[in-house]
């Protein structure tokens, strides 16, 4: 349950990827968290988590990167992130990230707040969502950092079960990862094919039109192994698809 009250307003941490592909499901986890009585404040300045450098071994690039969004999220106000993976860098990695520097108590104090977004829906706003939407079959892809490192795991399915003509068709296979990781798919390419294309069968194995992710990089790789073989399935972030449910379009 939630160790916070409701709040009036929340801070939206974007990320790179929503910004550069994904604009409308950003726009849509915006809409989402406005629908609930909320004013969402989208600080302009805002870039990236840094998880990219950090990940790839660049310590000193990525605290460059994450210093630069710290005085970005002043006061108390949650910050809501519509990706499992940045979310995870924020909460989990940038204490590490910020120890022993002199705004370490800063960065703490802002990883404190950090809330994925399917997260902050279930527990903080505690959402009912009305389904004006047509039949569909859809499944549920985790990525690895919203699941090992934000422990979300039921509260995006809680989401979509809420959906009356929504049937969510669980993957045998949910807890494997895509192969995308970041960097990884670019230096293990061969690897990374192959990861996405046991995730695209299982997909596949459910017979869903759709396969629904909290993050853009699984998206992206999904999506691309999806199109390149011609697959009936498309993928979607869920704030799109919640968004697109309960407006019945």
């Amino acid at each position: 349950m939630s160790t916070i009250p409701k709040p009036h307003r929340v801070y939206y941490f974007g990320t790179c990827l929503v910004d550069l592909f994904f604009p409308d499901a950003g726009m849509a986890g915006i809409e989402l968290l406005q629908s609930q009585g909320l004013t969402v404040v989208f600080p302009q300045g805002q870039s990236c988590c840094g998880q990219p450098a950090y990940n790839s071994g660049y310590r000193a690039d990525a605290l460059k990167v994450a210093r630069a969004q710290l005085d970005l999220f002043p006061g108390d106000d949650p910050i809501v992130v519509p990706s499992g993976s940045c979310a995870g860098m924020m909460k989990k990695h940038w204490p590490d990230l910020f120890r022993g520097e002199p705004d370490e108590a800063k960065a703490v104090q802002v990883a404190g707040r950090v809330w994925e977004l399917t997260q902050f829906l279930v527990h903080v706003l505690d959402v009912r969502l009305t389904d004006q939407g047509e039949p569909v079959r859809v499944t549920w892809h985790a990525s690895c950092h919203a699941q090992r490192e934000m422990g979300v795991v039921e509260e995006p399915k809680a989401l979509l079960r809420q959906l009356a003509n929504v049937e969510l068709v669980e993957l045998k296979r949910e807890k494997e990862c895509c192969g995308f990781g970041g960097t990884f798919a670019v230096r293990h390419p061969e690897i990374s094919a192959a990861m996405v294309g046991d995730k695209v069968a299982d997909i596949e194995d459910t017979g869903a039109a759709r396969v629904v992710s909290g993050d853009c990089g699984c998206l992206l790789n999904i999506g691309g192994a999806l199109e390149a073989g011609a697959k009936a399935a498309h993928g979607q972030h869920i704030a799109q698809f919640l968004k697109e449910r309960i407006h019945g379009r």
